[in-house]
């Protein structure tokens, strides 16, 4: 006599059911872990891009020196700003004077980032000050830095 083996189709229903439930669990958990790394994307440009205006100030004792001096200020002056080198924020600078800079990194739209609504924005000024906000407006520096 012959034994039958294998699964049923009832089994493998189950089956396939659990498998759809515990990835319709870990996949927001995913997105989300993902979402909070590539926030070091934002925060690592604004470093080097705060940098690189001190050494121009060293320089020229100014964060708005003539043009072409300075070519990070060109830069962000100019142009739409600077995207990050994982391409997931854009970097604008504003209140440039003599002794004053904010950088502001904005998530590029269709990008991953652009859903990060508990961390929409984050800006840094001359004096090292970090601030982030979310999509509403409200800081939220302390989760998001």
């Amino acid at each position: 006599m012959q034994r039958n083996t294998g699964f049923s189709l009832i089994e493998l229903l189950i089956a396939l059911a659990i498998i759809g439930i515990l990835a319709a669990i870990a996949y927001p958990s995913y997105v989300d872990s993902v979402r909070k790394s590539n926030r070091s994307d934002a925060i690592g440009e604004l470093s080097d891009l705060s940098v690189r205006l001190q050494r121009c100030y060293t320089m020229y004792s100014t964060f708005t020196p003539e043009e072409g001096r300075c070519d990070i200020v060109d830069l962000l002056k100019t142009s739409g700003g600077v995207t990050s080198k994982g391409g997931f924020y854009v970097i604008t600078g504003s209140d440039f004077d003599r002794t004053t800079f904010t950088l502001t990194a904005a998530p590029v739209s269709g990008k991953t980032q652009a859903k990060d609504y508990s961390c929409a924005s984050f800006s840094l000024d001359h004096k090292g000050t970090k601030i982030a906000k979310n999509s509403d407006g409200t800081e939220t520096t302390d989760e998001c830095w």
